[in-house]
């Protein structure tokens, strides 16, 4: 139980971090990378729904905390939970390929807005140090 409080607190911290980081990058730049993030015109049920931002955010930090489960134990059936570099890897790779359904919405970058992507991109590196970082460096151990 303590692995997965502490899972679900960095699967939080790293959501927040992101989130934070591209809604100063849409602020500074206009680029629609926060808006991106929260997105969910690629969804069926989700489209249709009028929601707040808040709970959009909300929606983005349960996707955050998921996707740390999901990485952590796939990572741990191959045990190499303390490489960093791996979680940095996965992320950006899984950002990249979330860049994608930017096409369906109106709301958010065109496909081809490099700038966007390279945001966004950075971003989902970042997500993915805090990530590596909060799993692994306990004690040099890792979470476990």
């Amino acid at each position: 139980m303590k692995l997965q409080y502490r899972l679900l607190i960095v699967g939080i911290v790293a959501g927040l971090i992101l989130g934070g980081f591209l809604k100063v990058i849409e602020r500074l730049t206009g680029e629609k990378v926060y808006i991106l993030l929260l997105n969910v015109d690629y969804i069926p049920v989700l489209k249709n729904w009028e929601m707040q931002e808040s709970i959009e955010f909300l929606l983005h930090i349960v996707v955050s905390s998921i996707l740390v489960f999901v990485l952590y134990y796939a990572l741990d059936s191959i045990k190499v939970t303390h490489k960093t570099s791996l979680y940095i890897f996965l992320n950006t790779v899984i950002g990249m390929a979330l860049f994608l359904p930017t096409s369906l919405s109106v709301k958010t970058p065109s496909v081809t807005d490099m700038e966007a992507f390279l945001y966004w991109t950075s971003g989902h590196v970042l997500y993915g140090l805090v990530v590596g970082i909060l799993i692994t460096s306990k004690n040099n151990r890792g979470i476990t």
